[in-house]
């Protein structure tokens, strides 16, 4: 089964919506096999954000990623990539759909809730960036 890396951001925290989140990936039908709850380093959040590292926006998403607790999880199912990108909306919740999570929890585009990784390849390294081997369940 393909895995996804999902963070729900600190803003998802700090709203209180972290258990509505995952109650749609599981009434999808996805299987979480790894979550976790953390404060994100600076060095961890600039690995993470290293495909950025060079656009004007890299410090602020750095700033903000490390402004709470977030959650981190691993999703497996079918198409799991694709599948929670669809359900996540367009990165820009102004753009994305009702019924999305962005569509229907985030306003604007710096706290848009939720992170999920964009391919199979970025899914593999996000999942080993914030999770151990023994952290997941098979």
């Amino acid at each position: 089964m393909e895995k996804t890396l999902i963070l729900l951001k600190p803003d998802a925290v700090v709203k209180g919506i972290c258990g509505q989140i995952i109650d749609r990936f599981e009434k999808k039908g996805f299987k979480i096999v790894g979550l976790k709850m953390l404060q994100l380093s600076k060095e961890l959040a600039e690995t993470h954000y290293q495909d950025h590292r060079n656009k004007p926006f890299f410090q602020e998403l750095v700033t903000f990623i490390i402004s709470g607790p977030l959650i981190a999880m691993v999703i497996s199912g079918e198409n799991s990539i694709k599948a929670t990108r669809t359900m996540m909306g367009l990165t820009n919740p102004l753009d994305a759909a009702p019924g999305t999570i962005r569509g229907d929890f985030a306003l604007n585009v710096r706290n848009n809730i939720i992170h999920g990784s964009d391919s199979l390849e970025s899914a593999e390294k996000e999942i080993r960036t914030f999770f151990t081997d023994s952290e997941l369940i098979s």
